[in-house]
């Protein structure tokens, strides 16, 4: 399938939101439907060229995930066919593999930022203060050094079209909590360093990622929306690291370069991507799957 999906049009049920990627349709009191398209963000606006195939990647990325990393903390996946939701076969065809049917979760207002790697945001303000997000660090270390462990650094969730912002430890615990906030914190730790570990078996370096969490109606927190994806993540190829060097990544960093070098100012609407640039963009995306979950990609 080469023709990128921008929207879904799912009739039979309530589309009850659209994000930067997905659009969620709800289904009862309990569930709901989240269908990935492939649209892309950067610099928090959406681009109007699509990325081939990058919703089924993102869908069956994350689902890989959340099946390995289940032991750490519940998620948010029922179980459910999402084919089972819809009758009508045009509607059907949408959903095929990139969509999940998920539990309707009371989503916690922060990103779970963990970083295990000294760049980007973090490495601009460690060369000034020698902190990340005010935590001070030891000093001598370069760009993108391994850090001596693993942080986590919180941020408020903004709208589609607005920037998230760092938020201090004591602001994350304001917003949901001393008590949650370091559960949420040693989740996050917990996720990240089993990914971290597993992926360098598959010759990729985890530098940082991001990850939302909600609660169910007993309380019971659990991790939802996508994890460890492109979308989400920064992967290095191990056999390209340097230290000292901002490694090429398999995330959309390709793209806000391209966007960068373009002159465009950041502001709606988005410049439309090239052909040549849409295609390494799904290029790369496919190969950070093949390369982590060892499966092909399901298109049917």
């Amino acid at each position: 399938m080469n023709n990128p999906l921008l929207e879904t049009s799912i009739k039979s049920l309530k589309r009850i939101h659209q994000g930067k990627v997905r659009d969620i349709y709800d289904i009862d009191a309990n569930t709901m439907l989240l269908v990935s398209t492939d649209r892309l963000s950067a610099f928090d606006v959406i681009l109007p060229t699509g990325i081939a195939n990058k919703g089924a990647m993102l869908t069956q990325m994350a689902n890989f995930w959340f099946d390995k990393l289940q032991n750490v903390v519940p998620n948010h996946l029922t179980g459910i066919a999402p084919a089972s939701v819809v009758s009508d076969p045009a509607e059907k065809a949408q959903l095929a593999n990139r969509s999940v049917v998920v539990k309707k979760l009371k989503a916690l207002p922060i990103e779970a930022i963990v970083r295990g790697y000294l760049v980007g945001s973090g490495w601009k303000e460690y060369k000034v203060k020698g902190t990340v997000c005010d935590i001070p660090l030891p000093a001598g270390l370069q760009e993108a050094s391994k850090l001596p462990a693993p942080l986590f650094t919180p941020s408020s969730k903004a709208a589609v079209g607005e920037h998230d912002e760092n938020i201090s430890l004591a602001q994350c615990a304001e917003l949901i909590g001393a008590d949650m906030a370091e559960q949420v914190a040693k989740a996050a730790i917990a996720l990240y360093t089993q990914a971290a570990e597993y992926a360098l078996t598959r010759g990729i370096i985890i530098a940082d990622t991001k990850f939302e969490f909600g609660l169910d109606e007993n309380g019971v927190l659990h991790v939802m929306d996508e994890v460890l994806t492109p979308d989400s993540s920064r992967f290095w190829p191990a056999e390209s690291y340097v230290l000292g060097k901002n490694p090429p990544s398999y995330d959309k960093q390709y793209v806000r370069d391209w966007l960068e070098a373009s002159g465009w100012n950041k502001t709606p609407p988005a410049p439309a991507l090239p052909a040549d640039v849409a295609s390494k963009t799904s290029e790369k995306y496919m190969e950070a799957f093949e390369r982590l979950t060892g499966q092909p990609l399901t298109l049917e």
